[in-house]
């Protein structure tokens, strides 16, 4: 006598029915248990890459503050009473030969007119431009010993985002969202935010991929009452019709990429309509900041004019990353704004006005909803400004030493790490390029710089270019 099969053939169309409702209500009971571990087990990690990190993070997520053009690091974080004392004379012959972007490394040194004092329980000095950031010491740690490679603003701005001089290499949020993926399907893993409508120098390239596939790349959100145009589908179209035109277009160009395996473009679009129907959703909520209260539109500066703008930036990207995005860069200054190589007195009085209480705000707000622990904040510029004059009143290029500053995600407040020479023209001590800034943010969010690898025609490819180290006095002191 033969035993019942395991399997039964339906015999009537009812029961065919029946068994299969059976079937798609245990799939859509496994998706909802997925999703509910998922979001009840926020220390797993999931990526495109299927990478999980290389060591126990001390960051989720980045914010990175890019003041593009340069501030001055001598009238903001790094004082310099010989500057003022030799103002008005040529730079002294023992600090050698200086190749300067304008040529003018004989020109007389800039008084700096700023009133400097120490701040919080270490005492770090800040200049009056800074007030508010002034009073988020305790939770920065300033890094006075930067340096990189460029003179110009291009391969300078480069480098800050993909660690190299030269184009075509993937930028860091992409080499993050490859390593690490979104904790938010429904939102993108690296958003690009920047506060006016200039072209940021290098434009997209800043949050692209290089050789990577496109589908890592940055998403770029709007300033402005709507950040995500074109989001809401057109009146009278049903989310079920939109989801039809999308599965018709997907098929179509799938099967056009499945011919055309090397053109990731072409994923990346498909990977982006998906996305797109799914933040539908979510999106609209997540940039939506009339939920904010009063307090809090004020504590980021919202009720002034001047401060509004990047206000709004630093408000949606709080509100990112409490959703999940791995990734939030923020231009201020967008097309090189902070570049004063004349008038450097009005310029930066009116970047660090617009920049300084929403920055402060960011901070104190990722504090008190418990987010600073997990989320690094990454402040600074591709270089900083020469001891030099330019133009009179002016300050030159200088990527040899210059001021950024980190807070959360696992590093020390409080504290000052290195230092440049007595005028602030080159760093000196405990010296942080460019590949070991890159090196440590990456570190931070568990991610050691040498194993994360895309093979790029047959060659093993790394974020850093196999250079950098983790500074261990961000998490020290």
């Amino acid at each position: 006598m033969f035993s019942k099969p395991h399997i039964e053939v339906p015999r009537t169309r009812r029961e065919f029915l029946e068994k299969s409702g059976y079937g798609f209500g245990s799939v859509a009971l496994a998706g909802l248990l997925a999703q509910a571990e998922a979001a009840s087990a926020p220390n797993k990690f999931s990526s495109h890459a299927g990478l999980v990190p290389h060591h126990r993070p001390q960051a989720k997520n980045v914010i990175f503050l890019f003041m593009e053009g340069g501030p001055s690091h001598i009238d903001l974080f790094d004082p310099k009473p010989l500057l003022n004392k030799l103002a008005g004379q040529s730079l002294p012959d023992s600090f050698g030969d200086i190749l300067t972007a304008a040529g003018e490394s004989r020109s007389p040194l800039l008084v700096s007119k700023r009133k400097w004092k120490q701040h919080g329980e270490a005492g770090t000095w800040v200049s009056d431009w800074l007030p508010e950031i002034a009073t988020c010491v305790d939770d920065i740690a300033v890094i006075r010993s930067c340096w990189a490679d460029g003179l110009n603003h291009s391969s300078s701005v480069c480098q800050m985002n993909t660690c190299s001089l030269l184009g075509g290499r993937p930028s860091l949020g992409s080499w993050v969202t490859y390593g690490l993926g979104s904790e938010n399907r429904n939102l993108p893993s690296f958003v690009v935010m920047q506060d006016n409508r200039s072209s940021v120098v290098n434009g997209p390239r800043n949050w692209g991929t290089g050789f990577m596939p496109a589908v890592y790349q940055g998403i770029q959100l709007r300033e402005g009452k709507q950040p995500l145009p074109n989001l809401n589908n057109p009146e009278g179209i049903t989310d079920r019709r939109q989801r039809t035109k999308l599965s018709l277009l997907n098929s179509l160009n799938q099967g056009f990429a499945d011919q055309h395996t090397r053109q990731t473009e072409l994923e990346a679009r498909i990977a982006s309509y998906e996305l797109a129907f799914r933040m539908q959703t979510e999106a609209p909520e997540a940039v939506d900041m009339s939920q904010e209260t009063e307090a809090t539109r004020k504590l980021y500066g919202l009720d002034q004019e001047e401060t509004s703008t990047f206000g709004r930036l630093c408000l949606m990207s709080r509100r990112l990353v409490e959703r999940g995005v791995r990734f939030v860069q923020l231009y201020h200054g967008a097309g090189s704004k902070w570049d004063a190589h004349t008038g450097i007195e009005k310029n930066h009085t009116k970047h660090c006005k617009a920049m300084d209480h929403p920055v402060a705000g960011l901070i104190k707000d990722l504090k008190q909803r418990g987010l600073l622990d997990e989320t690094l904040v990454v402040w600074g510029g591709e270089f900083g400004r020469t001891p030099m004059s330019e133009k009179g009143d002016g300050r030159d290029h200088n990527p040899t030493g210059f001021t950024m500053w980190m807070a959360g995600g696992g590093v020390k407040g409080g504290q000052t790490i290195g230092a440049t020479d007595e005028l602030g023209l080159r760093s000196i001590e405990d010296r942080m390029h460019v590949h070991d800034l890159h090196a440590s943010i990456l570190h931070l969010l568990g991610l050691d710089r040498m194993k994360l690898v895309y093979k790029y025609n047959g060659r093993p490819e790394r974020p850093t270019i196999n250079e950098g180290e983790f500074q261990t006095k961000l998490v020290t002191g």
